[in-house]
């Protein structure tokens, strides 16, 4: 199966099984993310697991439906999992996030503070930016940042998939905030 993907981005080795488990993983958020589009979310879907394979939250970008800018689907997926664990420090738990594209500047700074152990993401934010025209923010060197708080992540798992959905988003005219064009 991973021969299928592009390489994969990442701060830390990685096996060929927990790659092939956090692509099917990704696989399976850009597919059920089809319908939360339709339903008005926004293009982006993530879920946090943890050690044991054990969903503890999942959840759709709602920016637009809420009329909040922080309703990214990793800042909805982290409000979740802190509410389901009755806790703000998640690193005890020792969880993995995994979502259709590489979290933006605010994201990142969220699940830095949240205590997330793991990152696994879908589509560049490069390749965002350029089919949608969604401004990531300015993110220096920010895979190295992580791996100094020892978070882990691994990135453009199954990001051909992804591109599919992004590219569909904006075909159907959804709506584009914070756009860099």
């Amino acid at each position: 199966m991973l021969s299928k993907y592009k390489e994969i981005l990442a701060n830390e080795p990685i096996q060929a099984e927990k790659a092939e488990k956090a692509i099917r993983i990704i696989l399976t958020l850009q597919d059920e993310l089809k319908a939360h589009i339709k339903q008005g979310s926004g293009p982006f879907l993530a879920a946090i697991y943890d050690e044991k394979g054990t969903l503890i939250a999942k959840a759709a970008n709602s920016v637009v439906q809420e009329n909040c800018s922080h309703c990214h689907a990793e800042m909805n997926a982290i409000k979740q999992a802190e509410q389901k664990l009755a806790t703000f420090d998640l690193a005890p738990h020792n969880l993995s996030l995994y979502v259709t594209a590489e979290p933006c500047l605010m994201c990142l700074g969220g699940i830095m503070w949240a205590g997330i152990k793991a990152v696994y993401y879908g589509v560049p934010s490069k390749r965002v930016e350029e089919i949608t025209g969604f401004d990531e923010g300015f993110k220096p060197d920010w895979l190295n940042e992580f791996k100094k708080r020892g978070i882990t992540v691994y990135g453009n798992l199954a990001s051909q998939a992804g591109e599919e959905v992004l590219a569909s988003y904006v075909s159907e005219g959804r709506k584009v905030y914070k756009p860099t064009r």
